[in-house]
């Protein structure tokens, strides 16, 4: 049937989304109206996926009736935590964390976590590693990670209940596969800066140390298809003066990518003495910038000056 074409049919994902709807609301029938409807793995389908490579670790557990729970590990960044579900079941605002014991250990102190902000994006809750860390000790201690929340489609809380049956052989392979991540991820790296001195083509310990992360991420990622490395000079002195020196920065970078194992293929080099400054302050124009390009993205729109550094931010 055509696109633009009229259906009385409805379409596999909001009959999905429809689905998912009405098991929400029917455990709201079933619990009574007011009272917590708890949604949770139990001992029969309690269980934890790692999915594990150079570039991130992540331990998935299905929350049946819900969405999904996710630990996840970024190369170059630390521990986080999110709740994921196709159709939001919680009223955006503040939810409380607590690590709870489950039903078959009564009497266990219940630990708070503390507040988290709730969205009504499909990833409705996000935390950091300080957050996600307490969960995960929770989860191997035998206890049960618990988030509530005030229902978006009906009176009470939501609670969202994470299980620890089946968490602790999982979270082995993940402590191996974090041990094994890439120092950076693709965010970090796709746009770096080198600075220079006035006048000057060295490069220091730190430059190098950036540099050799560069060739570590490309050696690894094999969707990156070019690195452009692009010199600079500040407006100090005559255009052909710094045309020479915006060469000879960037030829200095890609010679110290190609000595360290990156395919001199993969280069291209080019110069722009001080035609795209970036500021005002002629030390923040003496540069050379390098950036990754993966296959099939397309060319950026972005001036070749501009790129992140160390620490740095545009």
């Amino acid at each position: 049937m055509a696109r633009n074409t009229l259906s009385t049919h409805r379409s596999p994902r909001r009959s999905l989304v429809k689905g998912c709807m009405l098991l929400a609301l029917s455990t709201w029938v079933w619990n009574g109206q007011g009272q917590a409807s708890t949604f949770g793995a139990g001992l029969e389908n309690s269980d934890w996926y790692l999915s594990a490579s150079v570039f991130d670790c992540t331990l998935t557990h299905q929350v049946p009736g819900y969405g999904r729970a996710v630990f996840t590990h970024r190369a170059g960044e630390s521990l986080s935590f999110y709740l994921e579900s196709d159709v939001v079941l919680m009223r955006p605002g503040r939810g409380l964390l607590m690590v709870e014991a489950p039903s078959w250990r009564p009497g266990e102190p219940t630990r708070r976590v503390g507040y988290v902000d709730i969205s009504d994006a499909r990833k409705s809750v996000q935390v950091g590693e300080r957050e996600a860390m307490e969960m995960v000790q929770g989860l191997l201690s035998g206890m049960a990670p618990t988030l509530t929340r005030q229902a978006r489609y009906a009176d009470g809380p939501v609670r969202v209940r994470l299980s620890n049956i089946n968490f602790r052989s999982e979270y082995e392979g993940y402590r191996s596969c974090v041990t094994g991540l890439l120092p950076v991820n693709y965010d970090q790296i796709q746009r770096s800066r080198i600075p220079f001195a006035s006048g000057s083509t060295s490069l220091s310990d730190r430059d190098r140390e950036l540099l050799d992360r560069i060739v570590t991420y490309v050696q690894a990622d094999s969707e990156v298809g070019r690195v452009f490395v692009d010199g600079h000079s500040d407006g100090i002195g005559s255009r052909i003066q710094n045309r020479a020196l915006s060469e000879e920065r960037a030829q200095v970078v890609a010679d110290y990518l190609i000595s360290a194992g990156l395919p001199e293929d993969k280069i291209i080099v080019r110069s722009h003495a001080d035609q795209y400054p970036v500021s005002r302050n002629p030390a923040d124009n003496r540069r050379t910038t390098i950036r990754l390009e993966r296959e099939g993205e397309r060319p950026t729109l972005q001036r070749a000056g501009n790129a992140r550094g160390p620490g740095t931010s545009g």
